[in-house]
């Protein structure tokens, strides 16, 4: 069994002894340390959102969490089955004290977690991530007396979501209908099932084939959307059948496209391409993760912005975007964050953008991808053991490279003149991530292997 704490939620296997899994005790725990963190930034707000995806687990991790909120006080706001960006903006449209989203986002069956918010709707900061942690170490929580106790209301936020992006000025409905697109999409059995399809429809595309849209959790592959995971859905695009395909994660908020003769586009080009259509009306600042493409560097400075580069995760993303004013930004595992609509990576978001921008051009899904700049980057991982000591492997990698560019904001980054190699400890699962790039992917995979050798 396995159970992550991290700023960035709790994470880990369903069942298990408490304390080694997922389960009842340690959920009512973490969530009444949330309750208690959100009462003291927020005394006055009595209100949170609760949104899960479709896993196997959601409907039981749901009620143990809506009745320790209610058991805290609160009154609860249950969406039900919702995707990360729906309830991100429910948070703002409930104007709540904060939200959680129940989704293991990419991660097997087995797995699920609570993922925090703020008022925002944004992901808790460092410090805030660190109390809730505290907390619930200490259990340093009281529940609610018998008149004091919440209510639960339930709601359906997809309109709203669907609403919001309609409403951006770059989302081109005339322009995607006038092309009749075909659109393939894959879905994974979860929440993207609900959304997409509404999504499409509301953009003007008349023509949906789906593939593994219902939301029962029986995940059809593995959930995250990396090509070797993509067979089936390229397969139907090499047969002609569809001009573009859209695959997106459980909680709906990575976005991978395919080219319509079936060969994938790259996660890492999502956010470029929908970069690329923005800063042409829009030109500013993008920022992207220490881990992601230097093709968005290139293209934002082609359009006479400035681009900067933040730690791994979406609040350091978030929070760089904000510093420094970027008009568009996200990460290179397909999240597109655009401010216009709010501050989390949202699939919806970016399958409206692309579609606008693929309208404009008056391009087939490959040609748009050949006006990209071009690089090809490896993504490897080394499974940890309890016994690894992460931090002096790291301190290795940096002393062996220390004659090369290497920052070590997050993990260990060495940038050589052809290109670069990344290496952290993941937030989500007992790995070190690998990540590198070059011009080709022969020249990626060597980086890295070069790199992992001495590991």
């Amino acid at each position: 069994m396995s159970l992550v704490k991290s700023i960035s939620g709790i994470r880990g296997t369903i069942g298990g002894r408490v304390g080694e899994g997922l389960n009842p005790v340690d959920i009512v725990r973490f969530t009444a340390a949330y309750a208690t963190q959100r009462r003291a930034a927020l005394p006055n707000n009595n209100t949170i959102v609760v949104g899960r995806d479709a896993r196997l687990s959601g409907q039981m991790v749901e009620q143990i969490v809506c009745g320790t909120l209610m058991g805290m006080g609160y009154d609860v706001v249950n969406i039900g089955l919702a995707t990360t960006p729906t309830t991100e903006l429910a948070v703002t449209g409930e104007k709540a004290a904060g939200g959680i989203i129940l989704t293991a986002s990419h991660n097997p069956k087995q797995w699920n977690a609570l993922k925090l918010l703020n008022e925002q709707g944004e992901f808790l900061n460092d410090a805030e991530g660190k109390e809730v942690l505290a907390i619930a170490e200490r259990e340093d929580f009281s529940f609610a007396e018998v008149d004091d106790l919440g209510h639960m209301t339930s709601k359906d936020y997809l309109p709203y979501h669907v609403e919001q992006v309609l409403k951006l000025k770059l989302v081109d409905v005339e322009a995607i209908r006038k092309r009749n697109f075909t659109v393939a999409i894959d879905c994974v059995n979860s929440v993207g099932g609900l959304a997409i399809p509404a999504i499409l429809k509301a953009v003007g595309v008349k023509n949906i084939i789906e593939l593994n849209c219902t939301p029962n959790g029986c995940f059809p592959h593995n959930p995250e959307p990396l090509p070797q995971h993509l067979t089936e859905i390229s397969d139907l695009l090499k047969s002609g059948k569809a001009d573009v395909g859209f695959v997106v994660d459980p909680d709906v908020d990575r976005l991978a496209i395919i080219c319509e003769n079936g060969e994938m586009f790259g996660e890492e080009y999502t956010l470029v391409s929908v970069a690329d259509y923005i800063l042409r009306h829009t030109p500013g600042n993008t920022v992207s993760n220490m881990s992601s493409t230097r093709a968005l560097s290139d293209v934002t400075r082609a359009h006479g912005g400035e681009y900067s580069a933040s730690a791994v995760g979406e609040v350091n993303v978030v929070a760089e975007m904000k510093r420094v004013h970027a008009v568009i930004g996200g990460e290179g595992n397909g999240g597109v964050i655009y401010p216009e609509c709010h501050y989390g990576r949202d699939a919806l978001v970016g399958i409206a953008l692309f579609l606008s921008h693929l309208a404009h051009l008056d391009m087939k899904v490959s040609e748009l991808r050949r006006t990209l700049p071009d690089y090809c980057i490896s993504k490897n991982r080394i499974d940890l053991t309890p016994d690894t000591d992460v931090d002096a492997i790291l301190v290795r990698v940096k002393e062996l490279y220390k004659n090369e560019r290497v920052n070590d904001r997050d993990g260990v980054k060495i940038d050589f003149a052809d290109g670069w190699v990344h290496l952290r400890k993941s937030n989500t699962e007992p790995i070190i991530r690998v990540y590198s790039e070059a011009a080709t992917m022969e020249e990626a995979n060597a980086l890295a292997q070069k790199v992992m050798a001495v590991i």
